[in-house]
């Protein structure tokens, strides 16, 4: 019986091109570092002096890595340097069909003759042969020198007698056959045995018509009947190469290529510190590795970096408290205990400490506890001091108040970031600055003090601010009771208050426009208090330091002072105010009625249309010095405030000035009240804008 090789499928792995000098050169920066989701890591690399000889990778259309080959194409799967130096590509597999009358041979992969100059070797311990087909011996060899006079040679037999013989899954001989290759191949031939008129004819076999032989990853491959009919021209199969640095693929001065002779020479590969070499076991040549507790890549200059083996307890393990260090770790078992052989690493640890120690530590321990007991004492007492004082200032009461926030004084504490903002006094102490957690600006000011005479009218009087809801009064959001003092929040008015737009800020005018829009609105809250539900309320402290300006100054009353909610007319013992703005009638009687406010009002508006403060010497009153001159010219042009007494401001600032006065009659009978006032300075702007759209100067012009 004749035993010749037939068919084949033999893929060449690349003829690699010689370096131009015997030194070893890293990647040059910039290079391409992946292809199609494969990472392409030195010394392999895509372009010119981006890898070493024998390792250059084509990047196809930008997306599928290959390994350069004039004939075939052979894919990457995947290129690794650590723990094992691995290329897995896909190979075509080899395979013969023959004509099932005669057992003649047809179609077939071509035969190519092995290439042992390269940077590859099939890897023996990770691929398998695998033979297809009935009365089918497949087999490769390898040796020194290539298939010619080869030292180790590898195959099986696959025997099938009919088409029901071979089953899905089993590849033990029937149908399919697997068998473990000798090292050193560098390429996928196979060989098969062909003879028409003996055993190995395929003559008559229609449900087998070829013979199929392919190297494989292991556990890769599952046999399916099918694949005795399949089309051997375009299948492939994942394969998985050993490479290294060989004197094949590198120009170098040594012949051999191993470590002991390569170090210390320009051609030497591993350049990382903290790398070693290591003697190739699959062909001639060396590979680089890290050494133990580094990873990364030896072939690139500080490519191997030391591993924090504390993060990895299940390749290192630690029963004790684990330290990295550099290249290892330590693991020592914590204080008061030990590990057998001092050994943590590999042993448990136990408790060291002697019955001495132990109570020591007992007694440390109840001392601890002890300390915690009075330390939760103590906030369990805070905490029901809190919670009197929130009884105290009616906050059982309060807390049901729709539309009204209770912080707690930890909460206050974080709005104001402790206070640490002040931005002024108000009537019952100072004034900070806060942010709510939904970033609204806010103010936060003290209220009078609560006791149990008090208490009722005190939560009556939040109610009703609370529900208070007008543009032109300053809004109350919530209040703190867990304070000895209730601490009320309002909204912030970005501007300060119209004294210090008015007086203070001497860099900052305000037109008439704006004093007139600020005198109505402030009108408007007034007037909204006076006539708010069934209650009587007066402000009793009206004022430019109590009328707050919003960042597009809109007024906002505000200090309307929550001892002056009163259901009917109030007699004060003690009359406190502000001289210059309080009622004469209020300081003489003691008694507050609206009238009071419409009376400090008109002081208001004096400075308003003056731009004078109230009180600005210490023998001169504004209302004085406003009142002679309007007696003896009948007008109070003279005092106007020469920011805005323009000739086409006057007729206007007459008639505030007019309103004025009469808000500053001294029998309380004589004055507007307040609905009368915002009406009256209503018409006052109304006339204002007739007269400036028909002024030419403020006409638009347009080109028809």
């Amino acid at each position: 019986m004749a035993m010749r090789p037939s068919m084949w499928a033999a893929l060449l792995l690349p003829v690699l091109v010689l370096a131009d000098s015997l030194a070893l050169q890293p990647p040059a920066t910039g290079c391409q570092t992946s292809c199609g989701g494969v990472d392409v890591p030195f010394p392999f690399g895509i372009g010119p002096g981006c890898f070493l000889p024998g390792f250059q990778i084509e990047c196809i259309n930008g997306s599928t890595p290959m390994l350069p080959d004039d004939s075939y194409e052979i894919k990457v799967l995947n290129l690794s340097v650590m723990p094992r130096p691995e290329a897995r590509v896909m190979l075509h597999i080899a395979f013969q069909c023959y004509d099932a009358t005669d057992g003649s041979a047809k179609d077939g992969a071509s035969f190519r003759s092995a290439v042992i100059k390269s940077a590859y070797r099939i890897s023996d311990t990770r691929n398998e042969l695998v033979v297809l087909g009935c009365t089918t011996f497949g087999f490769t060899s390898s040796g020194p020198w290539g298939r010619r006079d080869s030292s180790f040679a590898s195959g099986c037999l696959a025997y099938c007698d009919n088409d029901g013989s071979a089953m899905d899954g089993s590849c033990v001989g029937i149908g399919c056959c697997r068998v473990e290759i000798p090292p050193g191949l560098t390429d996928n031939t196979v060989f098969f045995l062909n003879d028409s008129a003996s055993t190995w004819s395929h003559q008559g076999l229609g449900f087998s018509p070829c013979d199929y032989g392919f190297m494989v990853e292991k556990n890769t491959y599952d046999f399916r009947v099918s694949d005795l009919n399949m089309d051997g021209s375009s299948t492939t199969k994942p394969l998985v190469l050993d490479w290294a640095i060989r004197s094949s693929n590198v120009s170098s001065s040594v012949d051999n290529m191993t470590c002991t002779e390569v170090k210390g020479t320009p051609e030497y590969a591993c350049l990382s510190d903290n790398s070693q070499c290591l003697n190739s076991t699959n062909g001639p040549g060396y590979i680089c590795n890290c050494t133990q507790g580094y990873w990364g890549n030896p072939y690139l200059i500080g490519g191997c970096k030391d591993i924090n083996e504390c993060h990895d307890p299940k390749q290192y393990p630690c029963h004790g408290v684990c330290h990295n260090t550099v290249g290892s770790y330590d693991c020592k078992c914590p204080f008061g205990q030990q590990s057998k052989h001092n050994n943590a690493k590999d042993n448990d640890c136990t408790s060291k400490f002697p019955l001495a120690a132990r109570l020591s530590l007992g007694i440390s321990l109840g001392l601890f506890v002890l300390i915690v007991a009075l330390l939760l004492a103590f906030i369990m007492l805070q905490k029901r001091r809190l919670d009197d004082l929130f009884e105290k200032n009616g906050g059982e009461m309060l807390k049901n108040v729709k539309g009204l926030t209770i912080f707690t004084k930890d909460g206050l504490s974080k709005i104001t970031n402790d206070n640490e903002e002040f931005i002024g006094k108000g009537n019952f102490g100072n004034v900070y600055k806060g942010t709510l957690p939904d970033k609204t600006v806010v103010a936060v000011k003290a209220s009078i003090k609560v006791d149990e005479a008090t208490k009722e009218e005190f939560v009556q009087e939040v109610e009703i601010q609370t529900h208070m809801i007008h543009k032109n009064i300053l809004k109350l959001i919530g209040c703190c009771l867990e304070v000895d003092v209730p601490m009320l929040v309002y909204e912030f008015a970005a501007n300060g208050s119209l004294q210090e737009v008015l007086h203070d800020k001497k860099n900052q005018v305000l037109s008439l426009d704006s004093r007139l829009n600020i005198a109505i609105g402030s009108a408007e809250g007034l007037k909204y208090m006076h006539s708010y539900a069934t209650q009587s309320i007066r402000h009793g402290d009206v004022k430019p330091d109590n009328i707050l300006l919003d960042e597009n100054l809109t007024p906002k009353i505000s200090d309307f002072g929550l001892s002056k909610l009163l259901k009917e007319e109030y007699v004060a013992k003690v009359v406190v105010g502000c001289m210059g703005y309080i009622d004469p009638v209020f300081m003489k009687t003691g008694l507050l009625t609206q009238k009071s406010d419409v009376y400090s009002f008109g002081a208001v508006l004096l400075e308003l249309i003056t731009g004078k403060r109230n009180v600005y010497d210490e023998k001169r009153s504004l209302i004085i010095e406003y009142r002679k001159v309007y007696e003896n010219e009948n007008r109070g042009t003279a005092m106007f405030d020469i920011d805005i007494a323009t000739e086409e401001n006057i007729s206007t600032l007459e008639q505030i000035g007019k309103l004025a006065i009469d808000c500053l009659k001294e029998d309380i009978e004589d004055r507007p009240d307040m609905t009368e006032v915002a009406e009256q300075l209503v018409m006052i702007r109304r006339n204002k804008k007739s007269i400036d759209n028909t002024n030419p100067d403020n006409w638009e012009h347009y080109q028809i």
